[in-house]
């Protein structure tokens, strides 16, 4: 498995407090089955986050791990806020992808429900050669939240839930509904602490889907996007 929304990186924005959070919040990955961090420090206003510093704090968090011989791999990434976009140059939009790959940009939306305003910024950034993926969306519903969806998958963006979430959904939530028609793309652990908090586990998120997706499409959302994702490759359909 892949976790593509963690913010494991320390001292760096509301996510691990030291490197020894930082550490037992990869040793959670590891024995979850998860092989691949990607470390997505807010990028917003409320975080005074060097975009220049998270490659190299990147280094330096693997350098430790593989001292401590946990085998999970750390790459470097940020969860950009919906308003923050417009205000980075190019490179520094390429250097917050996903895996810094350049492909796939971790979107936070805006406060409150989804908005014209996320789907206008994830056509701009289409136009540019630079998909989506919209992180935590349970907490953006509205009125209309499941045709902001649909919407947004029909302009390519990816739908990731967080996986405590789907972990602790009753069997007749609404993510099941959208789940059978193709809007969970991904899951991802959001997790900020190994003290308290959403720990960096996908395993029970996924054991959930399995209720409602085949071994095919839980295979795709688990490893096949994620790992194209990081490594900065087009995603093919899901199943």
């Amino acid at each position: 498995m892949i976790d593509l929304h963690c913010h494991i990186l320390p001292a760096l924005d509301d996510g691990a407090r030291d490197l020894d959070d930082s550490l037992a919040m990869a040793r959670q990955a590891e024995q979850d089955g998860i092989e691949i961090v990607c470390a997505t420090p807010h990028i917003r206003a409320d975080h005074a986050v060097q975009i220049q510093e998270i490659a190299p704090r990147v280094a330096a968090l693997q350098r430790t791990l593989d001292e401590h011989r946990v085998r999970v791999a750390v790459v470097p990434g940020g969860e950009l806020a919906q308003e923050q976009a417009e205000r980075l140059s190019e490179a520094e939009l390429r250097s917050v992808t996903l895996g810094s790959a350049g492909r796939w940009l971790l979107v936070e939306p805006a406060s409150g429900p989804l908005d014209d305003g996320l789907q206008a910024l994830v056509e701009r950034l289409a136009k540019r050669g630079i998909g989506s993926v919209i992180a935590h969306p349970e907490r953006h519903a509205g009125a209309d939240f499941r045709e902001r969806l649909q919407r947004l998958a029909a302009r390519g963006c990816l739908i990731q839930w967080t996986a405590e979430f789907v972990a602790q959904a009753t069997p007749g939530d609404l993510v099941f509904s959208l789940a059978r028609e193709g809007l969970v793309h991904l899951l991802g652990s959001d997790a900020h602490s190994s003290h308290a908090g959403r720990p960096v586990r996908l395993g029970q998120g996924y054991a959930r889907l399995a209720a409602t997706c085949t071994a095919e499409q839980l295979a795709w959302t688990a490893d096949s996007a994620p790992r194209a994702i990081v490594r900065g490759h087009a995603v093919t359909a899901r199943p």
